[in-house]
C-alpha cells in the first residue's frame, strides 16, 4: 500500500514540475517584421509551447531535418493556436509557412543535449539563400543557445 501511495505522489509531481511557454506570432515585435516573440526558448523535456496567433495570417510549422530524429512533426492552420509538448532533448527549429521568405523563424532547445545542433546548423545556412531579407535571424536565434 505505501509503495502504491508513493508510485502516485511521484506520478503527481513530475506534472508539477512541467512548465507552459507562449509564444506569439507576430507582424511586428521587439526583434523585428514577422516575428516569433520569443523567438529563442530553452525548456525541459515535458514542457508545453503554446503557439498564439496574437496577429492573422501566421502559423507555426516544424521544419523538415530541424527538429530530433524521433520527434513529431507539427503544422498549425493560419490564424490558429497550437500547443506542442516537447518530449524529446534537442533543437527544433520551425517556421511562419506563409512568411518563411521573410524569415519568420524560431528555435526551442528542449534539456541539455542538442544532439541535433550540427543538421540545424547546416540546414539554417542552407535556407538562408531562400530568405529574401533577414538572411542571419536562424543563425543568430541558434547562436543564443
Amino acid at each position: 500500500m505505501k509503495k502504491l501511495l508513493l508510485l502516485t505522489l511521484l506520478s503527481m509531481n513530475f506534472n508539477a514540475f512541467t512548465a507552459e511557454y507562449t509564444v506569439k506570432m507576430l507582424n511586428q515585435g521587439a526583434g523585428g517584421v514577422m516575428i516569433f516573440e520569443p523567438a529563442v526558448l530553452k525548456i525541459n523535456k515535458g514542457d508545453t509551447v503554446n503557439f498564439v496567433a496574437t496577429d492573422a495570417a501566421h502559423n507555426s510549422a516544424s521544419l523538415p531535418g530541424m527538429i530530433p530524429a524521433g520527434a513529431l512533426t507539427w503544422t498549425s492552420e493560419l490564424s490558429k493556436d497550437i500547443s506542442i509538448t516537447f518530449d524529446i532533448e534537442g533543437l527544433y527549429a520551425y517556421q511562419c509557412t506563409p512568411h518563411s521568405v521573410m524569415a519568420m523563424v524560431g528555435v526551442i532547445q528542449v534539456g541539455d543535449n542538442p544532439a541535433n545542433l550540427n543538421q540545424v546548423l547546416s540546414q539554417a545556412e542552407s535556407m538562408k539563400a531562400m530568405f529574401v531579407m533577414n538572411k542571419e535571424r536562424l543563425t543568430d536565434y541558434i547562436s543564443q543557445l
